[in-house]
């Protein structure tokens, strides 16, 4: 009976032994391709960051084409005027090439997020061109 007692205990122990030793195994795995993401989500963290700037950019643009007239007016005075009328184009391709040299400058720069925050606020050009224009004084 003690043999038998023991020989089961035995078996919990070993059993036990096999089951930390699966998770070690597992957790050191889940670690490595953690550890690869990481990697690769670090050497791509410039492209990453980019990609939705261009595609929200490139969208507003083509919103901006389609409903902007085609003498745009920027710097709208106090008594509702504009100062300055611009041309459709101009009014769309410059706020799209503000960004996209903050982005080239984000390629270049050893630190991604300054120049990549100063893109995003960037987008907000062509919205403040729309809404002056749709909804002038």
């Amino acid at each position: 009976m003690e043999n038998f007692e023991e020989a089961a205990k035995q078996q919990d122990k070993d059993t036990a032994e096999k089951k930390e030793k699966g998770y070690k195994q597992f957790l050191d795995k889940a670690g490595k391709v953690c550890g690869i993401i990481g990697k690769w989500g670090y050497r791509l963290r410039k492209l990453i960051l980019a990609i939705p700037v261009v595609i929200l950019a490139i969208s507003l643009a083509i919103n901006n084409l389609n409903q902007l007239p085609a003498q745009v007016g920027i710097d709208l005075q106090p008594s509702g005027a504009f100062a300055q009328s611009v041309s459709q184009g101009t009014a769309v391709f410059v706020p799209l090439g503000i960004t996209g040299i903050c982005l080239v400058l984000m390629f270049f720069s050893r630190k991604v997020i300054f120049p990549w925050v100063i893109s995003l606020f960037s987008l907000v050009l062509p919205l403040l061109i729309l809404f002056m224009n749709t909804y002038p004084a």
